[in-house]
């Protein structure tokens, strides 16, 4: 017995499968706290108390309740749906967010895959979500449904540039695309943040990389793709039962996902704050999370103040306002380098 131990502990492919699993241990409980924590801001915000009976303290428990009924919801699709595409499109999208944790450092002791190119390898991934969203927007053969995909795919294109410019801005200083490098860079006092580094230039880079996140998860201001007053709910019409609930897990991992390396980025990812004090692996879990989470309820602040902009308004931001600023700040940079 104690052999067959050893050999399962020094086995690599059980070991690749529990550092897979492990980001999973926390995307499941995030979204179901998410879910829950955007009702309450929400709630709050217009002067409501949201959900409070389910589970007793303000009704904790309704998200799981809502996921138990999910579960068994009949799986309704279309007669004339492409039946295959259909099944496949959310486990796609949710892939894509879920494929992106693999390289982002949730501490000093702890990376899923510790690459030399993890920013690049975490962007190029999740453009997979844009492949799901027009998959399940052409399978549904509903016209809301496609013009939401169509939608999708021309607004994370359009933002994919400004976003990946403001994030080359900062790999211009760090000199590296591993994150966990680039975390160990900021180490020691917030001040070593590359946020307050290349003033005004990388926090400009923060902000443009900030507002483009919220297109690539299709948050408002930019929630056009699944415009509830125009296209009824978007590419995700035709779903139901546990379909419809892994398109708004892969929201919810999504988010995280651009919050964390919006974190890793600018402020310091797993690093404390206050230098050596409350530092560690433990405290970097804590660290690292707690300015996650922040990123997070950011979006949803935003979410229940800011109206939704036009296609046409939208696609202005991106191409006339923040792609321009994103090559100054690169140019910034590279001249006070230089220099």
């Amino acid at each position: 017995m104690e052999q067959v131990l050893q050999n399962l502990l020094h086995n690599d492919i059980l070991t690749y499968v529990i550092m897979a699993v492990v980001p999973l241990l926390w995307i499941l409980p995030y979204a179901l706290f998410a879910v829950w924590l955007e009702r309450k801001v929400s709630a709050h915000m217009q002067d409501r108390l949201g959900p409070m009976r389910t589970g007793g303290w303000h009704g904790w428990a309704q998200t799981l309740a809502d996921i138990l009924k999910l579960i068994q919801k009949e799986d309704i699709v279309p007669s004339a749906a492409d039946k295959k595409l259909h099944f496949v499109a959310p486990y796609l999208v949710f892939i894509g967010s879920y494929a992106a944790f693999a390289a982002i450092p949730f501490s000093s002791a702890y990376i899923g895959s510790n690459i030399n190119i993890g920013l690049f390898y975490v962007i190029a991934v999740s453009s997979l979500v844009v492949v799901g969203l027009l998959m399940a927007g052409w399978a549904s053969n509903n016209k809301w449904s496609l013009f939401g995909a169509v939608r999708s795919a021309a607004q994370i294109v359009s933002y994919e540039i400004p976003t990946a410019l403001a994030l080359l801005a900062v790999v211009m200083v760090a000199g590296t695309l591993n994150l966990q490098t680039i975390n160990q860079a900021q180490t020691g006092w917030f001040w070593n943040w590359y946020l307050f580094q290349k003033f005004p230039f990388i926090f400009i880079a923060f902000i443009i990389y900030f507002v483009s996140s919220l297109a690539e998860t299709n948050r408002t201001p930019f929630d056009i793709p699944e415009a509830e007053s125009e296209l009824v709910a978007g590419y995700h019409t035709e779903y139901s039962g546990m379909k419809f609930a892994m398109f708004f897990l892969a929201e919810y991992a999504n988010m995280f996902a651009v919050s964390a390396i919006g974190s890793t980025l600018f402020l310091g990812g797993w690093n404390s704050p206050f230098g050596d004090f409350l530092s560690g692996p433990f405290w970097g879990v804590f660290w690292f999370l707690s300015k996650g989470m922040f990123f997070v309820f950011v979006q949803m602040w935003l979410r229940w103040t800011l109206p939704r902009l036009r296609v046409d308004q939208l696609m202005y931001v991106s191409w006339k306002v923040l792609t321009p600023w994103a090559f100054a700040c690169i140019l910034g940079v590279g001249f006070w380098l230089m220099l």
